[in-house]
């Protein structure tokens, strides 16, 4: 089920959003409009899990079985097992699945353009908003001079950012002293 979620395009979670999210976070919410910021966290957060499941599940069948059995063999239960051993183990690889997830929500466009209003205002949980990446995927076919520039600066800005997560995960990864 995972993985036929995790192969799901962005446009059809964007579509979903738009035709049963945005009016229900309108009629639960009381809001005039429910295409929000609130809408698009829940359409990432929705679209990103599976694919983190799925990263972080290999993750954890890759972790030598003897590992699991030694520890059972010292007298640790299950639940100390998977939290002592096997996630410690594959803590690099469910890093990486955070990492490749979190820079999923940061790229995603699409989505996010067609449940979060597209409007370019101070973000508020109930108000339209537009996303860095919404801006660069939606005026880069018609910019040039200093809007080129500056979303070419916003690319930047997020490529910045993405560069900065996947570098404070390597390093706390590398200070917890995980099993290889």
């Amino acid at each position: 089920m995972v993985d036929l979620l995790a192969g799901i395009p962005s446009v059809v979670y964007g579509l979903v959003g738009m035709m049963v999210l945005v009016p229900m976070i309108r009629r639960v919410f009381n809001v005039p409009d429910g295409a929000s910021l609130f809408a698009a966290i829940l359409v990432l957060a929705i679209m990103i899990l599976p694919s983190i499941i799925k990263v972080s599940v290999t993750a954890l069948d890759a972790v030598p079985s003897e590992y699991e059995d030694a520890s059972r063999a010292l007298g640790a239960t299950d639940t100390e097992t998977w939290f002592r051993v096997s996630v410690p183990a594959a803590a690099s690889g469910i890093a990486s699945a955070v990492v490749l997830g979190v820079g999923r929500a940061i790229g995603e466009a699409m989505a996010v353009m067609m449940v979060a209003g597209n409007v370019a205002n101070m973000p508020s949980l109930f108000q339209s908003v537009r996303f860095l990446t919404t801006a660069v995927a939606s005026e880069m076919s018609y910019s040039s001079g200093l809007q080129r520039q500056a979303l070419f600066s916003i690319a930047l800005v997020l490529f910045i950012f993405i560069m900065m997560i996947n570098a404070l995960l390597h390093r706390i990864i590398r200070k917890g002293g995980t099993v290889k």
